[in-house]
């Protein structure tokens, strides 16, 4: 069967779709106060944030992977405002959540109908979304950034900087198998192809606050991104690169691997994510072993994770291991492959927004 000619896609201005969430509506304010938990879990939650205190307190890291419907939830400012107090050290998403975050920080709205828009083949097909995200990543690539870093420093500078035609020919020319050197093809390709203008690209992004890459961006906050090729509407555009987004996730991979080798005593927050997260963090896991045996060190102890969802953990107790092939329970990955990673396994079943909001308050007290 032929290859579909994704040159042809119709793609359309992003302010002509029906948005179904608005900045506006959906952020909440730290000084909110959150939505009532029950007693047990709200002492689950308690104990969540004596682990990430007694791991700062130790100065081990805290990693969030997240997925996009804790954004969409309006939980930013609080993310941000843990950031700010030093709670969290990395940030993790799929690229659902990058979505969301760019589109909220430029058009102050985003979500749109699934069933309805793939009817119609509208579904993912907007303009800005794709076309900004490729230049955010082809011009971040130059200097050897992710997507989590790319995005953010494209959000919170309002644009980006693309160099001479001339001056990447050249790079390529002179040094063919420098590493950089495919990131100068794919932009020099995309410049001719898409019509992309050496110099600055300006795009004012009013409702930066909104998002999470860009305020990681600005605090210094590593924020990385675990993408599917063919997961994401910006693969519903004519720009849309493999190319890019692999070079891109790939970077972010390495730089996730790289805080999980350092995870010894520190803590991870998986929440609202049932597939990137235990997926991306087992292979990181093993990559960091790897890595540390042949450095003469053992694996990562005394770590805790804490996995947040609104399913109900298929009944089973997972403080006591996995259950067996013949418990549906078995089959649930977000619980199941954590509870393999050595350390100790917490499993929540709780709204995101209300965990994160309970988790805030219970550690600003801390550092009042």
């Amino acid at each position: 069967m032929p290859a579909l000619d994704l040159n042809r896609l119709n793609v359309r201005p992003l302010a002509d779709r029906r948005s179904l969430t608005r900045v506006d509506d959906i952020l909440v304010l730290p000084s909110q106060d959150p939505s009532p938990v029950l007693p047990e879990l709200a002492s689950l939650i308690d104990s969540t944030a004596v682990a990430i205190q007694k791991a700062r307190q130790r100065g081990a890291p805290v990693i969030l992977m997240y997925g996009a419907h804790l954004l969409r939830n309006g939980a930013t400012l609080l993310l941000t405002d843990l950031m700010v107090h030093g709670f969290i050290q990395h940030i993790a998403t799929n690229g659902a959540g990058t979505i969301h975050d760019w589109e909220y920080a430029w058009l102050g709205r985003s979500t749109e109908s699934v069933e309805e828009n793939v009817a119609d083949g509208t579904f993912g097909a907007w303009d800005e979304t794709g076309r900004n995200i490729h230049l955010a990543l082809l011009s971040g690539a130059l200097q050897g950034l992710g997507w989590g870093t790319s995005l953010g420093r494209f959000i919170h500078e309002d644009g980006c900087e693309l160099p001479p035609r001339s001056q990447l020919a050249g790079l390529v020319a002179q040094f063919p198998s420098d590493p950089m050197a495919p990131a100068c093809c794919e932009l020099l390709v995309a410049m001719d192809r898409h019509g992309l203008a050496e110099g600055r690209h300006n795009l004012s992004h009013n409702w930066k606050q909104a998002s999470i890459l860009a305020n990681a961006w600005r605090l210094g906050i590593t924020a990385t991104v675990h993408p599917g090729i063919g997961y994401d509407i910006i693969s519903c555009h004519p720009m849309f690169n493999g190319a890019v987004l692999g070079r891109a996730a790939a970077e972010d991979f390495r730089r996730f691997a790289g805080a999980v080798a350092q995870l010894d005593g520190g803590v991870v927050l998986s929440v609202g994510s049932a597939i990137m997260a235990p997926q991306v963090f087992e292979k990181s896991l093993s990559c960091a072993h790897n890595i540390r045996f042949q450095d003469g060190f053992g694996p990562v102890t005394n770590h805790q994770i804490f996995v947040v969802d609104l399913q109900d953990g298929g009944g089973w107790d997972w403080t006591q291991g996995e259950p067996p092939k013949s418990n549906p329970a078995y089959y649930l990955r977000f619980c199941k492959s954590f509870s393999r990673m050595g350390g100790a396994m917490h499993y929540l079943q709780c709204d995101n927004l209300a965990f994160i909001h309970h988790l805030h308050r219970r550690l600003i007290s801390f550092a009042q």
